[in-house]
């Protein structure tokens, strides 16, 4: 049986036909002339019952707001009396359900200031079509008798912009590659519209655009969005925020954009339901859904399989799609485009493919040159399982952007200090000294925290932190000064340094001067303690009184043969990584600071978590080999990207509070700890899988029962997430990642008489 749709825009015919003769229209002049037969005007009765019908689907599916657009044809036509009464007869059932985004779409020649206070009184905003200065506008936008529209239309944009600013929502652009796109963009902006939305002319694959090269339409945006990147994006442009928004996980602001499954229905003069007007561009009758306001509700119209086509995702998307890189931002065009009619239907990419590829990497790269981004090709590469060096590397410091910006909101929301005068002193100095000290993954807890509790309004007392962060970055600089800093557990825990022993007293003074920290206080300092190991060095935390956020109690200060043993297990568990999982090992190497050791759980059993705002860090209890320890480095280190990932990027609709069932667990999880579970357990497949291939038998046929335990638990894992609906398009791409790796692998043979598998690593909440 078919899902009912939810629909949250409605686009209401109010007039069918219209006083210009556009000559790239899709009501008029392209393959669906059902216009023909419509009544020329929608009746209050219709709207009427229209407004009942949404009203109902608002109620059914619990909505807070609908976005509502009168259209045409021209609506204007249905002058202003008639408006009126539609517009009323439209609220009326709504009124008290939620709120209303009411606009109307027009070629802005009849506008005056009649209709101007009419749409005041009833809140509509207002767009109007405008293909650019007078020759780009004048190319298709003229009256039957080949009249400019321009003089008329340019009148009624200032009369919104200085008159009525309040109902003024934008300029709507149809690309013409034979105007000046820069010529085209100066007249748009002057008139300062709210917004500017470029619309493609509508074109199939069997009625190709005209284009003077494969990439016309691309190259024609990209230097208006060139232009508009220079001007500091003066005006928000749908199709250029778009790109940007869904190249970070968000929301797409156009439906030619984008994998979000569509909103739209539109209602006809005669209350006939139909898909998106777009749709006239490809046969005639193709908007059709033989449902209409009178008959049926909206989540009828809603089960019209072409509906269904339109919410599906990156499952609905012909092969080329699916495989592409941007999919996750061109969601394969806008749905109309993709049509030939040899029998393939919508079953393809869109006919501006080319241009949609060029534009969108255009854009995407100009948006990855600010530092805060994580661009395209990092997510690619992280999403097959890894990531490679300079997927890490932009990782790192795209959190050292973050770990910054965190300080500076904790800074103007607290009273100011000596403390904070000294972290500004750093700053202006030796940034990168600053940096190196707020990398420390647990002062990154701290300040998340801190920033939660002020979020709040809660006042938490000074535990000190800053103070340490300012010594030991001004000691990096080689900067002196003196501060006082409180006392916590009867000591002062410097990040990255140590712990100084105070007795009785709450507060110590701290001395810094030549690149060294003094406690006159205190005795000689615990140090942190470092293992190095190939390539890696990684901190052994256990003096840190924000280390304990994992998952499992932290372990006390190791004892001199305890901290020997990890550092004998380290360096065999980092040979073990370089040998057999190298493209692994070096995103370990290049992001791994700190290993914080974990209470051992006792039973022979392996432990390990990662806290999510530690990233760099994982807490592993030391396990029972080296081989193991590996395997749990490889596990958390997926939590460690992943979540840094999440910081920036959104993979999932942050209000999806469902719970979904992963493999390895009897409880339901939300969707973030499916997410990251299964991708730590794409480590924890392909540590066995490589293991399988061992010279050693006993080894190999171990292994091998692993793989057939965990290889298709994450696949299944996988499938789950790939049906919550509750991905964005940028999680669709990521997760579509992670199974072209998990497919690329063959299965070792069957081993026979394979033991069953042994009881595996204990698992943090996050899995």
């Amino acid at each position: 049986m078919a899902v009912s749709a939810l629909f949250r825009q409605f686009v209401l015919k109010v007039h069918s036909r219209c006083d210009l003769a556009c000559d790239h229209c899709y009501v008029y002049e392209h393959a669906d002339q059902s216009w023909r037969g419509r009544p020329l005007r929608m009746t209050g009765a219709t709207m009427a019952r229209t407004a009942e019908r949404i009203a109902d689907h608002v109620r059914a599916h619990g909505l807070d707001e609908v976005c509502l657009v009168l259209h045409g044809g021209e609506p204007l036509l249905a002058g202003p009396d008639h408006l009126r009464d539609l517009i009323i007869a439209l609220r009326g059932p709504l009124r008290g359900l939620c709120d209303i985004d009411l606009h109307l779409h027009t070629n802005g020649v009849r506008l005056d200031r009649e209709f101007c206070d009419l749409f005041r009184e009833h809140r509509v905003k207002i767009g109007i079509s405008l293909d650019g200065d007078r020759a780009a506008n004048d190319r298709h936008r003229l009256y039957r008798d080949g009249r400019s529209s321009y003089d008329k239309v340019v009148k009624a944009v200032e009369l919104l912009r200085t008159e009525y600013p309040d109902l003024y929502s934008g300029l709507l652009c149809t690309i013409d590659v034979k105007n000046d796109p820069i010529a085209v963009y100066e007249e748009l902006l002057a008139h300062e519209p709210p917004a500017i939305d470029f619309l493609w002319p509508h074109h199939t694959w069997d009625r190709p655009p005209p284009r003077p090269s494969a990439t016309a339409y691309s190259d024609w945006l990209i230097r208006i969005a060139d232009r508009w990147f220079a001007d500091g994006r003066p005006v928000a442009i749908r199709m250029f925020d778009s790109i940007t928004s869904t190249s970070q996980g968000g929301r797409s602001f156009t439906e030619s954009l984008g994998l979000e499954p569509t909103d739209l229905l539109v209602v006809e003069t005669d209350g006939r339901y139909e898909q998106v007007d777009s749709l006239k561009t490809a046969y005639d009758g193709a908007p059709g859904t033989g449902t209409d306001v009178f008959q049926n509700s909206v989540d009828q119209a809603g089960e019209h399989y072409g509906v269904a086509a339109r919410r599906g995702g990156l499952a609905a998307l012909c092969t080329q799609c699916k495989e592409c890189p941007v999919v996750a931002t061109c969601g394969g065009g806008l749905f109309a485009h993709r049509y030939r009619g040899d029998g393939s239907g919508f079953d393809n990419p869109s006919v501006y493919c080319d241009d949609l590829f060029t534009l969108v990497e255009h854009v995407r790269k100009r948006v990855a040159e600010r530092p805060d981004v994580l661009p395209p090709a990092v997510l690619r590469s992280l999403a097959a399982g890894h990531g490679d060096r300079s997927a890490i590397s932009r990782l790192k410091s795209t959190q050292a952007v973050g770990n910054l910006s965190l300080l500076v909101t904790i800074g103007r929301a607290t009273t100011p200090g000596p403390a904070w005068d000294l972290v500004k002193r750093v700053e202006a100095e030796d940034p990168a000294s600053l940096d190196a000290v707020l990398a420390h993954p647990y002062v990154r807890v701290w300040a998340a925290e801190r920033l939660r509790d002020l979020e709040w309004g809660a006042d938490p007392a000074d535990d000190g932190l800053i103070a340490a962060v300012a010594c030991v970055a001004a000691a990096r600089a080689g900067l002196s000064a003196e501060l006082q800093i409180p006392v916590r557990g009867g000591a002062a825990y410097f990040p990255t340094v140590g712990r100084f022993a105070v007795l009785d007293k709450d507060v110590t003074t701290v001395v810094v001067a030549d690149g060294r920290i003094h406690v006159p206080d205190a005795g000689e300092p615990e140090e942190v303690r470092r293992v190095r190991a190939g390539r890696l060095s990684v901190a052994l935390e256990d003096l840190d009184p924000f280390r304990d956020r994992h998952d499992w109690p932290a372990a006390g200060r190791l004892s001199d043969k305890e901290f020997d043993r990890w550092r004998i297990f380290l360096r065999e568990a980092w040979e073990l990584l370089e040998a057999d999982y190298a493209e692994y090992a070096e995103g370990i190497a290049g992001a791994l600071s700190t290993i914080v050791p974990l209470k051992d759980p006792g039973g022979g059993r392996s432990v390990s978590s990662a806290a999510r705002d530690a990233f760099g860090s994982v807490g592993i209890a030391l396990p029972e080999t080296p081989a193991l320890l590996c395997l749990l480095l490889l596990h958390e280190f997926q939590h460690v990207k992943l979540g840094a990932v999440l910081d920036f990027v959104d993979l999932y609709d942050a209000n999806d509070h469902a719970k979904y069932q992963a493999p390895w667990r009897e409880d339901l999880r939300p969707i973030e700890g499916l997410l990251q579970g299964t991708y730590a357990h794409i480590a924890v497949a392909d540590f066995w899988r490589r293991r399988a291939q061992s010279p050693d038998s006993g080894t190999a046929v171990e292994a091998c029962a692993h793989f057939d335990e965990w290889y298709p638990k994450t696949l299944s894992a996988v499938g789950v997430l790939e049906a919550s609906g509750a991905l964005t398009g940028l999680g669709e791409q990521f997760v579509a990642g992670m199974r072209t790796t998990l497919e690329s692998w063959r299965p070792p043979p069957e081993v026979p008489s394979a033991p069953a598998p042994s009881r595996g690593p204990q698992r943090g909440a996050a899995d």
